[in-house]
């Protein structure tokens, strides 16, 4: 049995839309991304913020992850937005437009003039050219530990736009900023998550690049439709034969006679001990979903 929190599946639910917040208590998803920035219009930022709220101090969801995403404090509606969201305690507020350490620093000092409760973890959108070049710093921020920094979640959207990049099937043109990211959220230990599927119609389309993320290293996907749950959940699974080759390794070193090697042959395969943690998590992943159930 483990603690792991599995985070596979990232849905994002529209603030203003009454329906689907009551909606995502019963889906499949890991976590929920309650959303009052870009799903959201500004005629309706106040109606979702009350929702939203009220949502997540009454509570339903059972062990979903609940992560509210504000606007940003500059905006009109950032600082109610940010007083709501402390008021209502989700697990995470997920900041958009961290593009520099700075404004980590920035929202650490909101945080502490409100008394926000020191369990509120702090997620941090990467969506902006600017953000790719300073991904070192923004990662190092984690080591402030005001700043409550956790997970990075790609904005793919964003960068599309504002780099003129093409979103086409493999991602070519942003793979060096996706592993440049990924690599700066490994080296401080954050959770990082991938940017959203776009074409709610095209399960399949959906399905190949859950997979390629998965095998990027994400830890999950964001996703914006009920229907894209199932590839995530299966795509970042290790599959029956994982886990069992993955037990197999744990127990070949684990054997006395194997105590001192470096690396030994397994069904025809070389394994260093390196590959004992990369085995470990395998198992750990399966353990956790099963105890998920889903």
């Amino acid at each position: 049995m483990t603690d792991l929190r599995l985070r596979r599946s990232v849905l994002y639910m529209p603030g203003s839309n009454a329906r689907a917040l009551e909606k995502a208590k019963t889906l499949p998803a890991d976590s929920l991304i309650l959303d009052l920035e870009d799903a959201v219009g500004p005629e309706e930022k106040e109606l979702a913020r009350e929702q939203v709220c009220a949502a997540v101090k009454n509570g339903g969801y059972g062990d979903r992850e609940l992560v509210i995403r504000v606007n940003a404090p500059q905006t009109p509606w950032g600082e109610a937005d940010l007083r709501a969201a402390i008021e209502a305690r989700p697990d995470a507020i997920l900041m958009p437009k961290v593009s520099s350490p700075a404004v980590l620093e920035s929202i650490a000092n909101h945080l502490e003039a409100l008394d926000a409760p020191e369990d509120i973890a702090v997620w941090a959108m990467i969506e902006t050219p600017a953000a790719i070049l300073n991904i070192k710093d923004i990662a190092q921020a984690r080591r402030d530990r005001r700043t409550r920094l956790t997970c990075f979640v790609l904005g793919t959207n964003d960068l599309a736009k504002d780099t003129w990049a093409q979103l086409v099937a493999g991602r070519v043109p942003m793979l060096p900023w996706i592993m440049f990211a990924l690599a700066a959220a490994r080296a401080e230990g954050l959770t990082i998550l991938d940017g959203v599927w776009n074409d709610i119609a095209d399960i399949e389309g959906c399905r190949v690049e859950c997979r390629q993320s998965r095998d990027l290293g994400f830890d999950g996907k964001t996703l914006i439709h009920p229907n894209q749950l199932e590839p995530a959940n299966t795509s970042f699974a290790p599959t029956d034969e994982e886990v069992r080759r993955a037990r197999l390794v744990i127990e070949a070193f684990d054997k006395p006679e194997n105590a001192r090697r470096g690396a030994i042959k397994v069904e025809g395969r070389m394994y260093e001990r390196q590959h004992i943690s990369m085995a470990k998590r395998a198992v750990t992943w399966s353990e956790a979903i099963a105890a998920k159930g889903y």
